[in-house]
């Protein structure tokens, strides 16, 4: 089995993770920092959108078991790719729409999936495409923080949405 791994970035990391677990083939999402040009940057740090960082998600995942297109459709999916520098309430550079190819071969990939995106998305895609860098794991306190805190006012008010579009979407995929 090869794994494969896409770091992408929609909003905050706590949304992505909680969906992305619900997807078979998928063997580890790790939230990250990743974009910017502080190392090693905590959260504090990427919230005051100085460092120039994205929070955003690594999504390690066996594409025999779940196809690279589903795990990028469904990114597409869970969050709304035509809003800049922001997802709903959560503003700033640190929530923008952006995804973070490894290789050109994964650049590729993510072009024709922000192409697919513009099909079904009313209005102009801003999702970016950026060059991979550092990318520095988040605090453990955010890691599965949608299921350390399900009952967290912010999980249901925007993860748990975002996680049943995805349910809904992808439910061949599920586990």
């Amino acid at each position: 089995m090869t794994e494969t791994t896409y770091v992408l970035a929609g909003g905050c990391f706590w949304c992505l993770d909680a969906a992305y677990r619900q997807l078979r083939g998928v063997s580890e999402v790790l939230s990250c920092y990743t974009g910017g040009t502080l190392p090693n940057p905590s959260y504090p740090q990427v919230c005051t959108g100085t460092t120039g960082h994205a929070e955003a998600v690594a999504v390690t995942f066996d594409p025999e078991t779940i196809p690279a297109e589903v795990i990028l459709d469904a990114f597409f999916t869970m969050h709304d790719p035509t809003q800049l520098n922001r997802q709903g309430n959560d503003v700033g550079t640190q929530y923008r729409s952006a995804m973070f190819p490894a290789d050109a071969e994964q650049a590729e990939r993510f072009e024709a999936a922000r192409a697919r995106a513009a099909e079904w998305w009313p209005g102009e895609i801003v999702t970016t495409i950026e060059p991979l860098g550092e990318v520095y794991p988040a605090e453990e306190a955010h890691q599965d923080f949608f299921a350390k805190n399900p009952t967290q006012g912010y999980c249901l008010a925007v993860a748990v949405p975002k996680v049943n579009k995805v349910r809904a979407a992808f439910s061949a995929y599920l586990r």
